[in-house]
């Protein structure tokens, strides 16, 4: 057997006559599958430029479920699911097993891949998994628009010793270092658009410190109420710049949109909502006030998320100020108090080690879930290498009310330097961002909708310099760190890892992914023998040999891939 797992590995093996895989016929899980089978169809043809892979494992992911919920209202999909099905899977590990002759040169069967799931050609997005067949699938191809797409080759190379689940689970580890690695405008947008509306309790001697003058500055000026002694300053400066600027009376309408940035001189919670919605992607709010907002703002949190809107602020005159004097923060505080809002699910469990193997990460991290059994397994899994790292982790469920609130209590006055919320529910974000402290930062890495509104206290902002920042998706420079960090033995990808199955068992891991059965994920194998999902801990009476080979008996290890391998190949 072992010469069979090398003969694999070197993927010199005959290739069958026919592959395997789920087609999704549109939206519902009724539409996944034939009679909830996957179905045999020919081997896939692929001509010279392209190459034929064979996918060895693929990660499910929750984005997995958005496409099964939605189908062709999914706004990635854009084709007739009924005649040209979609094949889900971008969490991939892949193995060229066949060249095309114009591509001999640069592959050669046996080469390892992982592939950046977001793809783009000509300006048009065909996502790995979306519009491109993805992992769960025996075989597929890669062609040109993967090869050589509008971001160059999103193929990324992966050592002969890295793990297939290992391989397939750094895209979504990417996504979740790329949420410490955010980056921030701390000035107004060059050559963007800028507005400055005047509002209640506005002063009279504002200026733009930096930002605002022959070596960088905005393109247009749109102005609203600005006090007259101000204006006149703007209008002055902007001629010798050849700013155009445009008086606007009607806030809800503005002439020019997006806008890259909007200046709120003064404490008016009705006009923050009313402008907001027509900030640019990565688009800024600054609200320049000294009294606070008379009540809380709905804040669209999805947009956040999503778009990256940002809010800043200062007390002080100078509008450049209130930009620069606080710059995000997205890496969490060295030595600070952390709090993960939802840790129990897989990409909480990803956080949470994260944040625990930090060289210099959080003194106190704090993992809230409504799970007790996610929160048992996230406390097994890593509560004895936080204590190890000099970290007090602490574990609490929202759930049993007088347990919880006494275990908050504790961090009531001090504060959260950094609060990461992983749970995509408008009420539990606006309580969660109460609890702040001074300069802390919440960062919304759940995928809440566009749309989605949270009653912020946005007052915070300009008097105790909060920010609030989101994150979605990873860049392929994001997946090349993730895989360096893997193979360099950084952070272990594969402890993510909760249950396993063959291609077989895809339907039931996307089920229990759907009802938050795992604590961590569901990896699918599409090369092995029928293997039901089945939780790590199981493999003890189902697969010894493979179980033996765990760490400590619940943590996925390379060598117990190659022994699954060995026996059910």
């Amino acid at each position: 057997m072992a010469d069979k797992l090398n003969e694999y590995r070197r993927a010199v093996a005959p290739l069958p006559d026919h592959d395997r895989l789920w087609p999704l016929y549109g939206a519902g899980f009724e539409h996944l599958g034939r009679d909830g089978r996957p179905i045999d169809v020919p081997m896939p043809l692929y001509g010279p430029d392209e190459l034929l892979v064979r996918h060895d494992a693929c990660g499910l992911c929750f984005s997995d479920i958005k496409v099964i919920s939605q189908g062709e209202q999914h706004p990635r999909i854009f084709k007739d699911m009924r005649r040209d099905p979609v094949v889900l899977g971008h969490e991939v590990a892949m193995t060229v097993v066949g060249v095309g002759e114009r591509l001999r040169d640069q592959y050669r069967v046996g080469d390892r891949f992982i592939v950046q799931a977001d793809i783009f050609s000509d300006g048009v997005g065909y996502a790995y998994g979306y519009m491109i067949q993805g992992g769960l699938s025996r075989y597929g191809v890669i062609d040109q628009r993967i090869l050589n797409g509008d971001g160059g080759n999103y193929l990324l190379p992966v050592k002969p010793s890295t793990g297939y689940a290992e391989s397939a689970l750094v895209e979504p580890w990417a996504c979740v270092i790329a949420a410490y690695q955010l980056q921030y405008r701390s000035a107004l947008k060059p050559s963007g658009t800028t507005w400055i509306i005047g509002a209640a309790g506005a002063r009279s001697d504002y200026t733009i410190g930096a930002g605002f003058d022959a070596s960088s500055h905005p393109a247009r000026l749109l102005l609203t109420n600005v006090p007259d002694s101000f204006a006149g300053w703007l209008k002055a400066c902007a001629g010798p710049l050849g700013l155009d600027v445009i008086e606007v009376v009607d806030i809800a309408a503005p002439p020019v949109t997006p806008i890259d940035d909007i200046v709120l001189l003064g404490a008016d919670p009705d006009v923050i909502e009313a402008v907001s919605p027509h900030l640019a992607d990565h688009g800024i709010l600054a609200i320049v006030a000294d009294d606070p907002l008379p009540r809380r703002i709905a804040v669209d949190i999805g947009r956040v998320h999503y778009n990256r809107w940002f809010y800043v602020g200062g007390r002080g005159a100078d509008i450049a100020r209130a930009y620069s004097d606080v710059p995000a923060r997205a890496q969490l505080k060295p030595g600070g108090l952390a709090w993960f809002v939802g840790a129990g699910g897989p990409i909480g469990h990803m956080h949470v080690q994260r944040a625990i193997q930090l060289a210099d990460g959080p003194a106190t991290i704090v993992c809230t879930d409504v799970s007790d059994m996610r929160l048992r397994d996230l406390w097994a899994t890593f509560g004895a290498e936080a204590r190890a790292n000099g970290i007090d982790m602490i574990c609490l469920n929202p759930s049993a009310a007088e347990a919880y609130a006494d275990g908050m209590a504790a961090f009531e006055a001090q504060g959260f330097d950094d609060v990461i919320v992983l749970a995509p529910i408008p009420a539990v974000i606006a309580t969660a961002a109460r609890y702040l402290a001074p300069a802390g930062v919440m960062n919304i890495f759940a995928g809440v909708g566009r749309g989605t509104l949270a009653d912020l206290d946005l007052t915070q902002v300009y008097r105790n310099n909060i920010r609030v920042i989101g994150h979605s998706a990873s860049t392929i420079d994001d997946l090349r760190e993730m895989l360096r960090q893997t193979e360099a033995g950084e952070l272990s990808t594969a402890r993510s890892v909760a249950a396993i199955g063959s291609l077989s068992a895809a339907r039931d891991g996307l089920r229990a992914l759907q009802e938050a059965a795992y604590p961590g994920k569901v990896v699918i194998f599409p090369q092995l023998h029928d293997l039901p999902l089945t939780m790590l801990a199981d493999l003890k009476d189902i697969l010894p040999g493979v179980y033996a080979k765990l760490k400590n008996g619940r943590g996925w290890t390379n060598e117990a891939e190659a022994e699954l391998f060995r026996e059910l190949l």
